[in-house]
């Protein structure tokens, strides 16, 4: 029996799917819901919040001991697992509490449990039908499961803030943001960690100098990264023996625990939408057209589940065009070029615009500047720790078409010049901006000579 009828009917209660059924409630539309997990999705549950509040705790074993440097002594800290997992649990706990009332103020029907798609206005959320004239798929994206001998025992990035007992030794296998993240914040936490990657250098996609600096500083603070390596299978005796890594040269590692980060895929299975000829990506990504219409014309899709720009404020961005589309006047449109990014390793990266390498396919010409040195902060910390800093300018117009950072707190200084280089920001914009000293930040404003120019 169909019981209440929407206009919008939501499935997943992520980033993108909260944002579009606030945006919508607020403007009168009957809105609801459905969600089987914790609401905020990955970002919130498994994902950024979590992951950098794990970062923070990290970073203090190196500020203990750097503090000596500037006249501090301290005992030899501490560090607690179950203090760590207890906190981040009751931020998540509240932070969960607090989507729940912003679901509530803007009028929107929450319905816990598994949704699935049964008609082209209909949802089947526990053994319940609701009409709906629209529904929008919004339920993000997977870890992907290893697929080797004894892959059932690693873990994935939903599992790793709530081990048990915190790993003495940490295999980590995979070369993207979320294995160079892990690996890092494992390895100030105190684990020893070992990152296993089949490609010829970390984060495939970024900068090449940038790719081949962080590695190197994420070498001097303990993290054993080996590129070009393959994991053949995984082995175990029994619950309370090491996992045995068996590498495909026959080399083996021995682990507390394996973390598999090779990437997530839309999140589609078991939704129903195969059986009502939804156009589906091999990947199992929802096809949409510009508007965030899926072949079946009453069904739309956001977020991760779409596999544009796998980033929380690209989902949230993507909720606002659609119900500003569908409900208001519409024009908005996601510009998905020039997307800051930040990977949260030790140190940070952050990034918006071209790589040295695809500028360099794309422009005629380029300029590239460069800055590699030390902070002032470790000048006197005891850190060998370094920055880069890079800039890429299209030779032709002098837009700064690429900006690149590789140290502490890249992704605040990275915000603020996002906006600039959206604006359209030229080289001769930078150099006549003011330096803030002394700052890192103010070398991107302060460098004149290009080491590159082709």
């Amino acid at each position: 029996m169909t019981q209440d009828v929407f206009d919008l009917f939501i499935i997943g209660a992520g980033s993108g799917g909260v944002r579009a059924a606030r945006m919508a409630g607020q403007r009168g539309v009957r809105v609801a819901i459905a969600e089987d997990a914790a609401l905020g999705g990955t970002c919130v549950n498994v994902g950024c919040i979590p992951k950098k509040l794990y970062s923070f705790a990290a970073h203090y074993a190196e500020s203990f001991a750097e503090a000596a440097g500037f006249g501090w002594s301290h005992a030899a800290p501490q560090f607690d697992w179950q203090t760590l997992k207890a906190n981040r649990a009751g931020e998540i706990s509240r932070l969960n509490a607090i989507y729940a009332d912003l679901l509530a103020g803007a009028g929107v029907t929450l319905l816990r449990g598994r949704a699935r798609v049964v008609g082209a206005h209909e949802v089947e959320v526990g053994g319940d039908v609701y009409g709906a004239e629209r529904i929008v798929i919004a339920t993000g994206g997977w870890p992907v499961a290893p697929e080797i001998a004894g892959g059932e025992l690693a873990i994935s990035s939903n599992e790793i803030f709530d081990l048990a007992e915190f790993p003495k030794h940490l295999v980590v296998v995979g070369g993207g943001y979320i294995a160079c993240e892990f690996a890092s914040i494992f390895n100030g936490l105190g684990s020893r960690v070992t990152q296993l990657y089949r490609g010829e250098q970390i984060l495939r996609g970024f900068d090449d100098e940038v790719r081949d600096f962080v590695a190197a500083e994420m070498k001097k603070t303990g993290v054993d990264i080996r590129v070009q390596a393959k994991v053949a299978a995984l082995e175990r005796q029994s619950a309370a023996t090491p996992i045995r890594v068996i590498l495909g040269d026959g080399e083996s590692l021995s682990a507390d625990t394996v973390l598999y980060a090779t990437g997530r895929v839309p999140n589609t299975a078991g939704l129903g939408l195969e059986a009502l000829g939804v156009e589906l990506a091999p990947n199992g990504a929802v096809v949409v057209d510009a508007g965030y219409r899926s072949s079946l014309p009453s069904l739309y899709a956001i977020g991760d589940v779409i596999d544009r720009v796998q980033l929380t404020p690209v989902a949230l961005a993507e909720a606002m065009a659609l119900v500003d589309g569908l409900f208001g006047p519409g024009g908005r449109q996601v510009d998905y070029a020039h997307i800051p990014t930040v990977v949260f390793t030790h140190p940070n990266i952050g990034t918006i615009g071209f790589s040295e390498q695809d500028a360099r396919a794309r422009f005629e010409k380029i300029r590239v500047y460069r800055s590699d040195f030390k902070p002032l902060r470790h000048t006197l910390s005891g850190s060998s720790e370094r920055t880069l800093m890079k800039l890429v300018v299209d030779d032709a117009s002098d837009r700064v078409v690429g900006l690149h950072m590789v140290g502490a707190d890249a992704g605040e200084t990275i915000q603020g010049f996002a906006v600039a280089m959206k604006a359209g920001a030229t080289k001769a914009t930078f150099d006549a901006t003011l330096g803030i000293h002394p700052t890192a930040a103010e070398e991107f404003v302060t460098m004149r000579t290009p080491v590159v120019a082709s």
